[in-house]
């Protein structure tokens, strides 16, 4: 019977591993066939003969027919993040338990001519004891990425502060586990009372001063985020799934300073108090003051650029877009007109999908941003440019005009005026 429920269990992973493959490849076929449609559209083939008469009618039809196949790669997308999301909880759990793997041949390695000591016992308790518990929450979480889960902040990226402020957590659970191993069997109360010294606060400040900026440092980037997400002063754009990439680069995918900074500052820092508690075992990691404010230093640099990035769109302009041949003249209902500004496509808005979702408010009435594709991309829309035409639903007179970008943040408003 057990032998039985063996095989069936291996089957069952096969064909969720099969599935796994199978929605990965639908998704990576669909990118490919719009990326194709994409490049064709763009070069003027494809075309229905009943708007290709029509510059306007034509970009339209265009534009429709990339807006539904994005949507259609978003649809698969999703399939494909939630299936890459269990096998992700998978390899998180491998990466663990390869670490003790290492943790216990680095421990018996040291120990030749050295011999073995209480102190390796319990560091290897200690981490076995760690390595369940990580293991545990994986599970519990398998549905959302497994120990990537606490990681993740609300734009479904990885959270740098969340990560260095976790690595250092269980950096101190694993050094408090090890000492208080230790005490349990220690029979000496010398022995004892040696550890108990070896957790005072005169040992180790410096390591609690840390742990304790981190963890607010955590929680205050999560706060300013959120305060300025709703106050639309920074715009924020949900992102597929979590990736590796996003402890040290910003939403755009470029490597970001004060996130490089701050994880290789934390990681340097890490490895030294690995390195006393190796030395040390007895007593909680000295790490020294200067190590400790240099930790605060580069803390400060991330949490001042929290303070510092993003910003709304802002029109600074809008004229009437004139192509070769055109005369001159005012703005008219039917005529494509050019907003000039900034930062219209946030950050991580780049994906076909999230640029279809960009509107222009023209008085009382709601303009979708056309996609005018371009071998390799989109032409329209542009981080510091958007052609939209003026529909006939437009009043003549004085209108305002105002961006409506994918992160649903309003700029402000332009004054232009319609003529008949």
């Amino acid at each position: 019977m057990e032998r039985r429920r063996s095989v069936v269990a291996v089957q069952e992973a096969g064909r969720c591993d099969e599935c796994v493959h199978d929605v990965r490849d639908s998704h990576r076929r669909a990118v490919a066939e719009f990326i194709h449609r994409r490049d064709e559209l763009a070069s003027g083939r494809g075309l229905p003969t009943a708007v290709a008469h029509s510059p306007g009618a034509s970009r339209q039809w265009v534009s429709d027919e990339l807006t539904q196949s994005a949507r259609a790669v978003s649809d698969r997308g999703r399939a494909a993040v939630a299936a890459r999301l269990r096998s992700v909880r998978h390899r998180s759990v491998a990466v663990v338990w390869a670490c003790f793997g290492a943790l216990v041949l680095g421990q018996t390695a040291t120990a030749i001519g050295a011999g073995w000591t209480g102190a390796r016992t319990a560091g290897l308790l200690a981490g076995l004891l760690v390595a369940g518990l990580l293991t545990g929450a994986a599970h519990a979480h398998r549905a959302k990425g497994g120990l990537l889960a606490p990681l993740t902040g609300e734009d479904n990226r990885l959270s740098t502060s969340r990560a260095v402020a976790a690595t250092w957590v269980l950096f101190v659970c694993c050094a408090v586990l090890v000492l208080a191993l230790q005490q349990a069997w220690a029979s000496v109360p010398a022995d004892r009372d040696r550890l108990f010294e070896g957790m005072t606060v005169g040992r180790g400040g410096g390591l609690l001063f840390v742990v304790a900026l981190v963890c607010v440092v955590a929680v205050t980037a999560r706060r300013v985020v959120a305060v300025r997400v709703q106050g639309q002063r920074l715009q924020k754009v949900r992102a597929d799934r979590p990736r590796p990439r996003d402890l040290v680069c910003d939403d755009d995918g470029r490597a970001a300073f004060a996130d490089v900074q701050y994880v290789l500052v934390s990681a340097a820092a890490v490895t030294f108090a690995l390195v006393r508690l190796g030395r040390s075992p007895e007593q909680l990691p000295d790490l020294p003051w200067g190590t400790a404010l240099l930790v605060a230093v580069s803390a400060a640099t991330y949490l001042a650029a929290k303070y510092a990035e993003g910003g709304r769109p802002v029109v600074m302009s809008v004229v009437r877009a004139r192509e070769a041949g055109d005369l001159d003249g005012p703005i008219r209902t039917g005529d494509d007109i050019e907003i000039r500004g900034t930062g219209f496509v946030p950050p991580g808005a780049g994906a076909p999908d999230r640029l279809a979702r960009m509107v222009v408010r023209i008085g009382a009435v709601h303009v979708h941003v056309p996609l005018i594709p371009v071998p390799g991309g989109f032409a329209n829309p542009a981080d510091t440019m958007l052609t939209v035409p003026v529909p006939v639903e437009v009043e003549p007179g004085q209108v305002d005009v105002q961006v409506v970008t994918a992160a649903g943040v309003e700029s402000n408003r332009c004054l232009i005026e319609v003529t008949d």
